[in-house]
């Protein structure tokens, strides 16, 4: 990858990374729930799935993932009604006193992950970073030298970000009506992901 063709990578990746989804909204709503340093956990499950994401990118197993329309037809509907209940649930419970014990760092990781993985917002985003930014005449791994620690720092640095958002207004806004509020705002944006999510179209398609 040459340095001109870093420096696109770079924008594009701060593009895709900085705009608020399912992962930012679950990173704001852990940061208010937890505190900043707990939910890191959060954090690193997304990095997790990014790095994962990026080797098989590489691979070329998301592309195939999203060459075969029942397979990421189902993905996105699996994904789609996740995310709903993800945001049912958390209006229900946006007026309800915070648990007198946090939830385990287990748990806070797994369901961060499961986020981060059933989005095929994400496959398609890997897959734009490869068709468009990798060199065909160079080889894979020695391109991922670069793209790989790139990805992951700029990914890091976002949802840290997003999490210190959700910190710095949990501890503005706790036991407020306006924290019972904004939780609700977080759980009907998992709803319209969801729902928006159920209605995008297969890639390839129309």
């Amino acid at each position: 990858m040459s340095f001109e063709g870093w420096v696109i990578f770079v924008l594009f990746w701060v593009v895709f990374v900085t705009t608020p989804g399912p992962n930012a909204v679950n990173c704001i709503n852990n940061g208010m729930v937890l505190g900043f340093r707990k939910a890191l956990v959060g954090v690193l499950a997304i990095l997790t799935q990014a790095s994962a994401f990026l080797i098989l990118s590489a691979l070329g197993i998301t592309a195939l993932i999203a060459a075969s329309p029942t397979g990421f037809w189902l993905a996105k509907l699996i994904g789609a009604g996740v995310l709903i209940y993800l945001g049912v649930r958390g209006w229900m419970s946006a007026s309800n006193p915070p648990p007198a014990a946090d939830p385990s760092g287990r748990s806070v990781y797994f369901k961060a992950l499961a986020i981060a993985t059933i989005n095929p917002k994400s496959v398609a985003g890997y897959l734009a970073a490869f068709s468009q930014f990798v060199q065909p005449d160079v080889p894979i791994w020695s391109q991922m030298w670069v793209i790989l620690p790139t990805a992951l720092t700029i990914t890091a640095l976002s949802y840290c970000g997003f999490t210190a958002l959700g910190a710095g207004l949990g501890r503005a806004a706790l036991g407020a009506v306006f924290n019972v509020w904004f939780r609700r705002v977080m759980a009907v944006c998992f709803v319209i992901y969801g729902a928006l999510l159920g209605a995008s179209s297969t890639p390839g398609r129309a």
